[in-house]
């Protein structure tokens, strides 16, 4: 099942999920762009977006407005949905309106495909120098399994030696559970570098927990400000 985390206020750019992408609201944009691959439900802290939702016959759930992460809002939605443990629960940013359908349908198989007790994927593409100096584009390293070591928004790893090259790994904001691990991973405490950085995933390393990457090709970004948006209209317009 694909799950949409759909919190409607947002600091950086009000009431993003409803701009309109290309004649529909991004949220609903974004749910179309992946409901071929299984079911989708956007799980949301308003009934305005329930009711848009509606009108899309797309299913949605009402979530707690206290949720600080999409991960906790995605399982609190697994948990009223009932869903089995080992169901596979992929998170699609509800500001994603371009993903690629085969980005997802990679995070899907190898969730599928993983065998370790805690099975959360996720995934990278490579990006170039000047896009990993961006702070809104997450950025990833990776050990030699491909398994997360650290995910920042300042460009990592320094590069001291500028004259070698060195790849940056843009990281992609989808995440595959199996409904268990997710349970897991949302009964951890809220951690440190997670708080610092913003960025809900590191809470899994933080405890230890590893990250399975997956590396795709995508043109897609998250939509962070009006500018982003401006920017894709742009390019996929």
């Amino acid at each position: 099942m694909i799950i949409i985390p759909a919190r409607l206020k947002s600091s950086r750019f009000e009431n993003k999920i409803l701009a309109d992408i290309l004649g529909l609201p991004m949220v609903i944009r974004t749910a179309k762009q992946v409901e071929q691959l299984d079911s989708v439900v956007i799980a949301t802290d308003s009934q305005e977006v329930i009711e848009l939702a509606q009108q899309y016959n797309i299913k949605a759930v009402m979530t707690s407005i206290e949720h600080q992460s999409g991960t906790d809002r995605i399982n609190e939605a697994s948990n009223i949905l009932n869903l089995d443990d080992n169901e596979i629960i992929i998170n699609v940013q509800a500001d994603e309106p371009f993903i690629e359908p085969q980005v997802v349908q990679s995070v899907i198989d190898n969730v599928r495909n993983n065998t370790n007790d805690f099975n959360m994927v996720s995934c990278y593409k490579k990006i170039d120098s000047n896009l990993a100096d961006d702070p809104n584009h997450v950025k990833v390293v990776l050990d030699n399994n491909n398994n997360a070591i650290y995910f920042s928004r300042s460009k990592i790893p320094y590069n001291r030696d500028h004259h070698i090259n060195t790849d940056y790994f843009g990281h992609l904001g989808i995440y595959g559970f199996t409904k268990q691990s997710l349970n897991q991973f949302c009964n951890l405490a809220n951690a440190p570098l997670e708080e610092i950085e913003k960025l809900e995933q590191l809470r899994a390393i933080y405890f230890g927990k590893q990250i399975k990457m997956v590396e795709v090709k995508s043109k897609s970004f998250g939509i962070d400000t009006k500018e982003d948006l401006e920017y894709a209209i742009k390019i996929f317009g």
